[in-house]
């Protein structure tokens, strides 16, 4: 039976709440390479509630550094095709001063490797990412507008360096298949524990909304689908609903059934909890779930005219050229828009909607 612990916290206690974490999941580094993976979107200001914020990377740091490995390496690749540079996005959102020193820049060195021959044959992932005896994935508690949530599973693809994320992107042809493909790059090198930021969380059209909620908790399993599963029912989405929960108990990572998690703490549903538009999608082989999905497709990227400005970051990344600017204003093409929505999850000015 997995175990997810659900801690109370704040950014200024949470020393607390990880140490409690490696009181219930025990970890040997004494003479180990460790890897501390955050999720790092873009640059942001840590009060935008977008990435890990620094006081939990610290407090992980801290405690890791006391027990001794042999090396330490924070690091994440930013973003769908690491958009801007990853120095820029660790300082502006205060990671850089929070890793203490052990940042890299692990997008710098990468080796192929085998993946879905179907889909891309080979796929770079960090070299950091495969030197690491002990991978420690520290993701966000947030919403995502194509998987309904972001967490343990999705922060692993981040593993991922630069433009490739993107064209898998553009591979994936839709939702079904990109919550596939998230649980094929978890596969590929599965993290020993995974320590998730909700003391602030984000709701609504993630995973970069303007609508944050104070959830005030630390939650950690050393499994990743027992703990989105929880993260799914802390944000009032039916875990059996997220395809790639599926997905990843068939590849025998673990199960979303609450009855097969030990909750060390208290499960409760956040009141009122704004899910994305795509609230739902799953289940192909449902008709129900199947409609929801073709009206999911239907959906398009939309700017508001009175926050963007007109920088074409969107434009630039699109990873089917969809989108073009048509009088100072991002317009999209519907003929070749895959629905990934990567333009939203770029956008500095969070001035992309979906409609």
């Amino acid at each position: 039976m997995s175990k997810v612990m659900i801690q109370p916290s704040t950014y200024e206690n949470v020393g607390q709440a990880v140490d409690r974490v490696f009181e219930l999941f025990p970890l040997d580094l004494k003479g180990k390479k460790v890897l501390i993976k955050p999720n790092v979107l873009r640059a942001s200001e840590a009060k935008e509630g977008i990435v890990t914020h620094p006081a939990v990377l610290r407090a992980v740091v801290e405690k890791v550094e006391a027990m001794e490995p042999a090396s330490i390496v924070v690091g994440d690749n930013p973003g769908v095709v690491s958009y801007g540079a990853n120095e820029e996005s660790f300082n502006k959102t205060g990671l850089m001063e929070a890793s203490k020193g052990y940042y890299q820049n692990i997008g710098n060195e990468s080796r192929k490797v085998a993946f879905d021959p179907d889909l891309m044959s080979h796929v770079s992932i960090s070299q950091a990412v495969l030197d690491a005896d002990v991978i420690i994935s520290v993701p966000k508690f947030k919403t995502h507008g194509l998987t309904i949530l972001t967490g343990a599973i999705k922060n692993s693809y981040g593993f991922l360096p630069g433009a490739q994320k993107a064209k898998l992107h553009g591979l994936s042809g839709g939702p079904k298949r990109f919550h596939e493909l998230l649980v094929d790059v978890f596969q590929l090198r599965v993290p020993e524990l995974f320590i998730v930021d909700a003391v602030v969380g984000m709701e609504g059209n993630g995973p970069a909304s303007t609508d944050l909620r104070d959830i005030g908790q630390i939650l950690a399993s050393d499994n990743a689908v027992a703990l989105d599963s929880v993260i799914a029912t802390m944000m009032g989405a039916d875990p059996k609903s997220l395809h790639f929960l599926y997905k990843a108990k068939e590849a025998g990572l673990g199960d979303f059934e609450m009855g097969s998690i030990q909750i060390i703490g208290e499960l409760k549903q956040i009141p009122d909890f704004k899910l994305p538009p795509s609230r739902g999608e799953g289940i192909l082989q449902n008709t129900a779930i199947q409609e929801i999905l073709r009206s999911r497709s239907l959906m398009r990227p939309k700017a508001d005219p009175e926050r963007c400005t007109q920088c074409g970051n969107c434009v630039e990344q699109c990873p089917v050229s969809a989108l073009s600017m048509n009088e100072d204003l991002p317009e999209v093409d519907s003929s070749l828009c895959i629905a990934c929505f990567c333009c939203q999850e770029i956008c500095p000015e969070k001035a992309i909607a979906l409609q």
